[in-house]
């Protein structure tokens, strides 16, 4: 538990003490700079990874379903069509 402790104080005061990078100079307070064709694109990146996580999602439901049927001994036949 003291080990815990430590470790807390010691992040607590790292964050506390925290001051900005001596490297970082006023250009960087820029926060957008990028037009809206580099925010289109970003976007469609974004649409890209979200739309591929759908099937990844819906895949990993059914390899738990599986798993879990396994589990209980219940046998999942395959359905031909």
């Amino acid at each position: 538990m003291k080990a815990l402790s430590t470790v807390i104080s010691a992040a607590a005061i790292s964050l506390v003490t925290s001051t900005a990078a001596f490297a970082s100079s006023g250009a960087t307070s820029k926060v957008f700079v990028s037009g809206p064709l580099i925010l289109l694109f970003l976007g469609f990146c974004a649409l890209v990874v979200v739309v591929q996580c759908v099937p990844a999602i819906i895949m990993l439901v059914g390899m738990i379903r599986g798993t879990v049927s396994a589990k209980t001994g219940e046998m999942v036949e395959a359905k031909n069509k």
